[in-house]
């Protein structure tokens, strides 16, 4: 490949960073930050973004710090900036350091008063709702406080007394003074401080005001030394204010950039913290972790894994402008990975018993069967198989169509890694109609690996040897939302459209012996089934497997009906 041609295949992010290093500018240094507040679980939005920040640094040898914007104590807590950290190293990245807005918050202050003394930020009083009425609207110019061109000395002590909580939240808060006639209303004089009274998870109660996001966020960035402050797109309209604050601070050298990139919108889901807690707290869901919430803890949960997600993240690609991606990428991303990965067992959820009656009753035999055809280093595991069998209930009909290749009155299939068998007859339970069992003769010639019979059959099906079997509970997840676009709708409450058969639970399923030793989020294919993990609130006395996905993607097929 060419250079040109290299070039052409590069995203805007990339072509603006190499841009800036072949300038020489910042020396060539790249330095970036991840920087969410902690006032909730990461969701999968906060995953392509960390794996854009973390990877646009790895690509050029810089380094990327993990910051939190903890400068609202109303809504964060030690709880999530943990959770935050996991996420990340789960991930698979590292940060160079972990900071804080907490941290700048004594320079951040002086910085404020320095804006105070060059007369370009005063004390309002206004109350919060007439602030707002004050910034007009988009077509219409705002007006100016009453209380905007206060003496700088009344200013400084106001400023002072506030933050010493002499005063009470809601009645003062420092603005910027900028123009209030600018057509974008991030200048139009934007608070820069309110007064909180609140216990900070850091500081405590020494600050009685605290920063807005757009004040601590691109100074943050400039005494970290951040040179790409990577933002989602609704932050573009903020980049003029970002760039001012900096101008009125003074000179950084590398000097933060702001570039914004196109915000992962994702179908049959939602991707606000607000609509997820509505969620958690309304107990829609079982938690932050619950594995049909697109958060990173509930997908982790429900099997997914670091790879799959940077996958999805390079797949999804990076846009500069809003767009939806269909949940079936994200489902495409991690059947690719486990494929690879994931032993394939036997399991059945809707079990029939089948005896084989020519199998010796006492008899049991260990079959050798392959873990992963995808992954000849995976080896080999036995398998018991005895006179008595559990399979899918699905895989016998008394009268099967013609082209049904699995089990039927008079048809043969093979059972995985084991006989051809035939079958003979059924029993009904006389009150309900249901079939119990059925009844089976095999052909001992027709071992797996030692076939000398030539009997060719269509049908191969996978089975439990029922002595050996080992009861599960398996929790069968579809989408959480029942429209591709829940929030969309300005008339409805998202809720509306929660899909009531989001999550099946199968009391009593069953698997092979070999998931006595499962590990938590460790995961298998259920042969003609799907992915599954174990769920981490198994017990030695109760399994519990969460379908990650399906072997193949059965909503298309469900859509296009």
């Amino acid at each position: 490949m060419n250079n040109s041609e290299e070039r052409a295949s590069l995203n805007f992010l990339e072509a603006i960073v190499e841009e800036d290093i072949s300038k020489g500018k910042n020396n060539g240094v790249v330095y970036t930050r991840f920087p969410p507040e902690p006032n909730g679980y990461l969701h999968l939005g906060h995953a392509k973004s960390i794996c854009l920040n973390f990877g646009l640094a790895q690509e050029h040898g810089g380094k990327t710090n993990l910051r939190f914007d903890d400068t609202n104590p109303v809504t964060e807590s030690i709880e999530y900036i943990n959770s935050i950290k996991e996420d990340v190293r789960w991930l698979g990245f590292g940060w160079e350091k972990e900071c804080y807005a907490s941290d700048y918050f004594d320079q951040l202050y002086e910085w404020a008063v320095k804006l105070i003394r060059d007369s370009k930020a005063y004390v309002d009083d206004s109350p919060v709702d007439e602030i707002r009425r004050m910034r007009g609207t988009p077509t219409e110019p705002g007006e100016h406080s009453p209380y905007r061109n206060r003496p700088v000395e009344e200013n400084l002590d106001l400023f002072e007394r506030m933050k010493k909580g002499e005063f009470p939240e809601g009645s003062r808060v420092l603005r910027a003074k900028i123009d209030m006639s600018s057509p974008n209303m991030q200048l139009r004089d934007p608070v820069m401080y309110r007064i909180l009274h609140k216990e900070h998870h850091r500081t405590g109660g020494t600050w009685k005001i605290y920063p807005n996001y757009d004040w601590a966020h691109g100074q943050s960035d400039a005494m970290e030394g951040i040179t790409h402050s990577v933002c989602t797109l609704e932050f573009e309209i903020h980049r003029p204010l970002y760039d001012w604050f900096l101008d009125q601070i003074g000179e950084f050298t590398p000097r933060p950039r702001q570039i914004e990139f196109a915000r992962l919108n994702l179908s049959y889901t939602v991707m606000s913290k607000r609509k997820l807690l509505e969620l958690v707290n309304g107990k829609y869901v079982s938690g932050w972790d619950d594995p049909r919430m697109p958060t990173i803890q509930g997908i982790r949960r429900r099997g997914y894994t670091p790879d799959s997600l940077r996958n999805f993240a390079e797949r999804v690609g990076v846009a500069k402008r809003d767009n939806v991606i269909d949940l079936s990428l994200l489902e495409f991303c991690i059947r690719e990975d486990l494929n690879k990965k994931a032993p394939r067992v036997m399991g059945v959820l809707n079990p029939l018993k089948l005896i084989i009656t020519n199998y010796p009753e006492e008899k049991t035999e260990e079959l050798e069967v392959e873990n992963n055809p995808e992954d000849p280093e995976s080896g080999n595991r036995m398998v018991p198989f005895s006179r008595e069998l559990y399979i899918e209930r699905d895989d016998f009909m008394e009268d099967p169509p013609k082209k049904f290749f699995r089990l039927g009155p008079g048809r043969e299939v093979r059972l995985k890694g084991a006989y051809i068998i035939q079958c003979d007859d059924f029993k009904k339970n006389p009150e309900t109609g249901e079939i119990e069992e059925i009844y089976c003769t095999y052909d001992p010639e027709t071992k797996s690996g030692e076939d000398t019979s030539g009997k060719k059959v269509k049908g191969t099906m996978h089975w439990v040897s029922a002595p050996h079997a080992v009861p599960v509970e398996v929790r069968v997840y579809d989408r959480l939302f029942s429209d591709p676009d829940p929030a969309g709708h300005k008339d409805k409450d998202f809720k509306e459209f929660l899909n009531p058969d989001s999550l099946s639970i199968i009391k009593k399923a069953f698997v092979e012996p070999s998931l006595k030793e499962a590990k938590p989020l460790e995961p298998f294919q259920f042969m003609r089934k799907g992915y599954y993990t174990m769920d981490p609130d198994s017990t030695e006395d109760k399994l519990i497997f969460n379908q990650t996905v399906t072997l193949r993607d059965t909503w298309a097929k469900i859509k296009d009906k």
